[in-house]
């Protein structure tokens, strides 16, 4: 497979990650992270250094606005429960397994 290819489908598959992602508003950030320890968040974190990294200015709310199909503020207000804690007590047990320590 030539690198423009994998690219195309490494693009595709990221594009409906974040559509599946968006669809699914009842799958709550913290059981992202207690399950594969990445979120929504961490996904925003991953298109902000991308864009860094080929010189394309985003911040972080920029980041989160293309995951969440929204400004974060809405996705929260509409969607976010707070967390149980059951929750929060897997949350602060798997830290070493987060892709971002600083949630």
């Amino acid at each position: 497979m030539d690198d423009q290819t994998r690219l195309e489908i490494e693009a595709a598959a990221f594009r409906g990650l974040v559509a599946h992602l968006r669809h699914r508003t009842d799958v709550q950030n913290i059981d992202l992270m207690n399950l594969a320890g990445f979120c929504r968040n961490c996904l925003s974190k991953w298109v902000m250094a991308a864009a860094k990294e080929r010189g394309v200015s985003m911040d972080y709310d920029q980041a989160r606005e293309e995951v969440y199909g929204m400004p974060y503020s809405d996705w929260k207000s509409k969607y976010q429960a707070p967390a149980t804690e059951e929750q929060l007590t897997a949350f602060k047990e798997g830290v070493d397994l987060h892709a971002f320590k600083d949630h």
